[in-house]
């Protein structure tokens, strides 16, 4: 099973797969995970070590720091290293904050 599923199961978060169909979006917070792009070590001209990109992106109405740090727990415990970034959608008055990391296939 992918980390990133471990982490969203134990976070008790609503989720889904790159986005919610129209009009099924849960309430905030919510995440949503996805598999954006691979960084795979190639050897002898066939990927010899696949990985995969990973992001989760959690969706707040608010700056909600307790989310944040239950994820961020979450991602510690299962040794994942992480970078982090944040936006502001004004036109979904959602804030973004999305975990990017790296994890084998």
């Amino acid at each position: 099973m992918s980390k990133a599923l471990t982490v969203l199961q134990a976070s008790g978060l609503p989720f889904a797969y790159d986005h919610f169909a129209e009009g099924e979006s849960p309430q905030p917070p919510f995440a949503v995970y996805l598999f954006p792009n691979s960084n795979n070590f190639a050897a002898d001209n066939v990927v010899y070590y696949p990985v995969h990109e990973v992001s989760i992106e959690l969706y707040t109405d608010k700056k909600d720091l307790t989310t944040e740090n239950l994820l961020e727990r979450l991602l510690f415990e299962n040794e994942i290293f992480y970078e982090k970034s944040e936006v502001w959608i004004e036109s979904e008055k959602l804030y973004e904050v999305i975990y990017s990391f790296e994890e084998e296939k």
